[in-house]
């Protein structure tokens, strides 16, 4: 008895631990289909409590597979506080999973052709709930993310991050069912010969869902001009507790950008880039209250850098604190500003901050101030072309970049900080949905790093320049821009809403199948 039970479990954590090889570093991407199948195949035919305990071990080890890099920040606590509400959410998406399953019982003929389209609709479901909720979600661990080096990375085009991780879920539903069929046991000619054709029909679906995105293939405009757009990595360690002397980390970029400033008897305006980027948090004192910073900034790009710069910092107004990047022109000075809008929970704020305190005040106390939330558009003017900024982990989300291109945006710059993450995944994993957004919204994408992963890629996807972890430099690239929109662009929120939507009538329609099947088994004979 106790077999029975421990079998089941020890297949959840092997399952959902299995996806972790699917996600960068490791980039293994067909892996997901079998994670996918397997924790399928685990929720059918259990008990609603069954398929809630089996959901949340399952949910714990695709979760903490994916982003064990947490622990780096803080420690165990806030990783397995992550994992437990983000399984807590995977347990019920399970007891969904399990309800839908009772709807396709019989999985011969359309029935079981139907029924991986269906249980993709209801992960869909689930996966929504975990990027919006609570305090926003945690925009991570999607399946879409497994998709960043493989050719199903182009279903972004057609409608985004919400119909690739649909897609992705599919094909492990239908993976499933090749593997049911193949090993049913026929036992005359005719059950054969039904097998085959049983088997050709979601084997047929696969390799359609495989070739769509060999044809469709994302296109890199131009309509909109180009610019000329240089990256800086300072290798510099700027996480929240890294407490360096202040006005080293703007050094540090200071230094990495020698490459791409002119000495003066060497001046080439032609070679002048027409934007440069530092990362997020780079300069380390705020120009806008510091009179030396403001000069010393002023004075790198008038008379040395001689383009303008957007840089990463901390500015203050009254009492409230935002995490900002300020576009600098020569002779000019400061000219934009984008106060960061999704400021990270329990990292750059802290919700409901009485109640956590009490439950875990040593934790809490660390983070002594939260930032404010922003409020304006991202997109800047520069040299006459529209730029769309985003800070850090907003890459992930997808209304902030839909409403960065709705605004006008012809290319997309996300500054970022990954040095509370070490030599981890995090950054690797940044940089796939920065390739990802590329071929989602047809438009390049600066990722730019204070220590991990700076690239810049095209709207195909495909890496047009980049500089390794931990390896200060600069790199330049001459960026198409687009004012062109992809699919994904208007298909995108309706792939979600109408998966969200067919999720809740089948997840209702099998909790109505499990109670009629208890009415009818406890009816007198």
């Amino acid at each position: 008895m106790a077999s029975r039970r421990f079998v089941p479990t020890a297949l959840a954590l092997v399952f959902g631990s299995l996806s972790g090889l699917a996600y960068p570093r490791f980039d293994f991407w067909p892996v997901i289909f079998v994670s996918v199948a397997g924790m399928l195949w685990l929720f059918r035919d259990r008990s609603p409590r069954s398929a809630l305990w089996l959901g949340f071990v399952a949910g714990q080890a695709f979760y903490v597979a994916q982003v064990y890099w947490l622990s780096q920040y803080l420690g165990p606590i806030p990783l397995f506080a992550l994992s437990t509400l983000e399984a807590a959410i995977f347990s019920i998406g399970a007891l969904a999973l399990n309800l839908t399953w009772r709807l396709f019982e019989s999985r011969n003929g359309w029935r079981g052709l139907v029924a991986p389209l269906a249980l993709a609709c209801v992960w869909s479901l689930r996966e929504w709930v975990a990027i919006s909720w609570p305090y926003g979600g945690f925009p991570w661990s999607r399946l879409a993310m497994s998709q960043s080096a493989s050719p199903l990375a182009n279903w972004a085009y057609l409608g985004g991050l919400p119909l690739l991780s649909l897609v992705v879920a599919a094909i492990g539903g239908y993976l499933l069912l090749v593997v049911e069929r193949l090993l049913a046991k026929p036992e005359a000619a005719a059950a054969v010969a039904s097998r085959a054709i049983g088997l050709a029909a979601p084997l047929a679906v696969i390799l359609a869902l495989l070739a769509v995105p060999l044809v469709v293939r994302p296109p890199v405009r131009d309509d909109a001009g180009s610019m000329r757009i240089a990256a800086v990595q300072g290798n510099a360690n700027a996480g929240l507790f890294a407490n360096p002397v202040a006005g080293s980390i703007f050094e540090k970029h200071l230094r990495a950008s020698a490459t791409i400033v002119q000495r003066s008897d060497d001046y080439k305006p032609e070679a002048t880039p027409d934007l440069v980027v530092w990362p997020e948090n780079a300069v380390d004192i705020n120009p806008e209250r510091d009179s030396a910073t403001a000069v010393r900034v002023n004075d790198f790009v008038s008379t040395r850098l001689r383009a303008p710069l957007l840089f990463g910092t901390i500015t203050q107004r009254g009492v409230d604190l935002f995490n900002s990047s300020v576009l600098w022109l020569p002779n000019r000075g400061e000219v934009a500003r984008y106060d960061k809008q999704r400021p990270v929970p329990f990292a750059e704020f802290v919700p409901d901050r009485d109640f956590w305190y009490a439950l875990a005040p040593d934790l809490i106390g660390l983070i002594s101030h939260g930032y404010t939330f922003g409020t304006a558009s991202g997109v800047m003017s520069v040299a006459n072309h529209s730029v769309g900024v985003n800070i850090c982990f907003e890459i992930a989300i997808d209304d902030l970049n839909n409403k960065l291109v709705t605004d006008g945006a012809q290319v997309l710059i996300s500054q970022t900080n990954n040095s509370d993450f070490g030599h981890s995944d995090e950054t690797y994993q940044q940089a796939a949905i920065a390739r990802l957004r590329a071929i989602e919204f047809g438009r390049t994408v600066v990722n730019d790093s204070t220590v991990g992963v700076t690239a810049v890629f095209a709207a195909d996807g495909s890496v047009m320049a980049s500089i390794p972890a931990f390896r200060p430099g600069a790199i330049v690239a001459d960026v198409p821009l687009s004012n062109a929109k992809t699919p994904a662009f208007f298909a995108g929120g309706y792939v979600a809403l109408g998966a969200n939507l067919v999720g809740i009538f089948l997840a209702a329609a099998g909790l109505a199948a499990m109670f009629r099947q208890r009415r009818k088994a406890s009816a007198p004979q």
